[in-house]
């Protein structure tokens, strides 16, 4: 009976420390969003500017960092975030570096 109760306990504890706070839907919702925002991003800002961004979505909110070449860049980058369907809401964390000449 000890032994049970053991073994209940240590099962217990192993998977409740592999829990997320997001629900299987959730995680695969934010899957899309990082996805969507992405693939807009490397369509209207372009290729070149997209190595240099990081996209990350958790509970719908994007956060996105990173270098860009211009303030119009980084404020085009952030309406595009926005613009998203499911997106609740932008972090931009991106910072403005001028190209070397």
């Amino acid at each position: 009976m000890k032994y049970l109760l053991f073994a209940v306990t240590l099962i217990c504890a192993l998977l409740g420390g592999c829990r997320t706070n997001e629900t299987p839907e959730a995680q695969v919702s934010d899957v899309e969003i990082t996805a969507k925002v992405r693939e807009k991003l490397a369509s209207d800002i372009g290729l070149s500017t997209l190595p240099n961004v990081s996209v990350n979505s958790t509970n719908g909110v994007v956060t996105l960092s990173g270098a860009v070449d211009s303030a119009g860049t980084k404020a085009k980058a952030e309406t595009i975030a926005q613009n998203v369907p499911k997106v609740v809401r932008v972090v931009d964390n991106l910072q403005v570096v001028a190209k070397p000449q």
